[in-house]
């Protein structure tokens, strides 16, 4: 590997990096990460810090997993590829697709198809319910409907029901018949209500506005996060989800969770529609399978796909991916699920995720910046920040930006997007690690107010 000084003078000069532009990674050099152990990262200069982000939402077990790492070792000394496409397959994906099937058959799950990633189990989960309805006698159902602020991956489909715009207007016009609905967000609504049950029945009003608007005849299915991630940690008031499950079992929508986030124990609970107490008809799921450690995703399949998919001669899959079930991403999976499960990581994430929001909300009390503070399900929290908290002028990205290195100075790693401070440690979190993250922002926050 080259040295610190190649890597410095070399750093964004051939590579364009994902969610910023060019010119920015040039004006100002990425972070360069050389090491991690534990919840910690090392960056080129010897700077040790707390990763408060988590990789990017996915290094539940933190980056020393040996397990992992021994399974990814074992598997590339036995057979390092082979493909799933028609007539073959691997001993890894059969024995993590039975592994899967259990563990999310409370959330009535049974089936899996193997995918890349997150963004690749999305696309997987528009298309298959396109087909599902064709299958059905019902083709003229390929709309698609999903929340405002929700994320939902870069492919054109997930793009296209994705509810930022900035991940939409460079790249439009997108897939026709995507419609969105008002997140359940109290602090920016469209109502200007801020009791979080009663923002629940609105949106889930414009939910069936927008169906009799539509034709219910028309819409194939509802995708939604359980909880809004990359959209800011938007929680949504308990009977939000079973309202939206009911209303699209009424009318012959399927429902999807996109559980790439909140799948494998990140809210407390070991999924996200379990958090909620419904059943899906497909879960997308990524990041956490494999910790980080292995590209890989799988999205889950429920009965009522199974009923038609199965015994259907006329139903052909037409789509995959190279590298779906790929056996080293398999066998990485199967020992990151083994491990979630001897770690029982939902209850630690439960503790200090409430530790980690009670300690934002009183940073709140201190920084008037901070205008919002959401959280409260597993360690998934974000701090909205603001310029004025009687207007709620989003704070200025300069101001934003220096809070982050400041933040960075003292100890941790977060992650700013837009106005929002999202917070999201490996599962493995301890409370001295909760402490050294909120005094870290503390000082953030210090060295930024006036």
């Amino acid at each position: 590997m080259k040295g610190s000084n190649f890597l410095k003078e070399n750093n964004a000069r051939f590579m364009w990096h994902p969610m910023t532009s060019p010119e920015d990674s040039l004006a100002t050099p990425p972070k360069i990460i050389t090491e991690s152990a534990g919840v910690t990262i090392e960056d080129v200069d010897g700077r040790q810090v707390i990763d408060a982000v988590g990789g990017l939402w996915n290094v539940n077990l933190g980056y020393s997993c040996q397990p992992v790492k021994d399974a990814i070792t074992a598997q590339l000394a036995k057979m390092p590829y082979y493909s799933t496409f028609r007539g073959t397959t691997n001993d890894a994906a059969i024995e993590l697709s039975y592994e899967l099937a259990e563990f999310f058959e409370p959330d009535g799950m049974s089936r899996a198809f193997f995918t890349s990633g997150g963004s690749d189990s999305v696309e997987t989960s528009l298309r298959l319910a396109r087909q599902y309805h064709k299958l059905r006698g019902e083709p003229g159902r390929t709309k698609f409907l999903s929340l405002k602020k929700g994320y939902h991956g870069t492919h054109m489909g997930g793009a296209s029901v994705n509810g930022n715009a900035n991940f939409r207007e460079a790249y439009e016009p997108l897939l026709p018949g995507c419609f969105h609905i008002p997140a359940p967000y109290t602090y920016r609504n469209p109502f200007n209500e801020t009791d979080p049950e009663k923002l629940a029945q609105l949106c889930v009003n414009a939910l069936v506005d927008e169906i009799k608007f539509q034709g219910a005849s028309t819409i194939a299915a509802m995708i939604m996060e359980p909880i809004l991630g990359a959209g800011g940690v938007i929680p949504p008031h308990k009977s939000f989800a079973p309202m939206v499950e009911k209303i699209c079992n009424d009318h012959g929508i399927l429902l999807i969770t996109d559980e790439v986030i909140t799948g494998y124990g990140r809210t407390g609970a070991w999924s996200g529609a379990r958090l909620w107490g419904i059943k899906p008809d497909m879960m997308c799921t990524a990041k956490a399978i494999t910790n980080g450690y292995f590209p890989f995703g799988a999205l889950m399949l429920g009965e009522r796909m199974v009923d038609v998919f199965e015994g259907n001669p006329a139903a052909k899959i037409g789509h995959g991916y190279t590298y779906s079930g790929h056996p080293v991403g398999a066998a990485a999976a199967l020992a990151c699920l083994a491990e979630t499960k001897r770690l029982n990581v939902v209850e630690n994430a439960a503790a200090r995720g409430t530790q980690l929001y009670e300690g934002c909300l009183a940073l709140q009390t201190k920084y008037a910046m901070i205008g919002d503070v959401r959280g409260g399900h597993g360690l998934m929290t974000a701090m909205e920040l603001v310029s004025n908290p009687e207007t709620k002028q989003p704070a200025d990205p300069t101001v934003t930006g220096v809070l982050q290195e400041t933040v960075y100075d003292a100890g941790a790693m977060v992650r700013i997007s837009g106005p929002n401070l999202i917070l999201s440690p490996p599962l493995i979190l301890t409370d001295a690690d909760c402490v050294a993250i909120l005094n870290a922002l503390d000082a953030g926050f210090q060295a930024v107010s006036h």
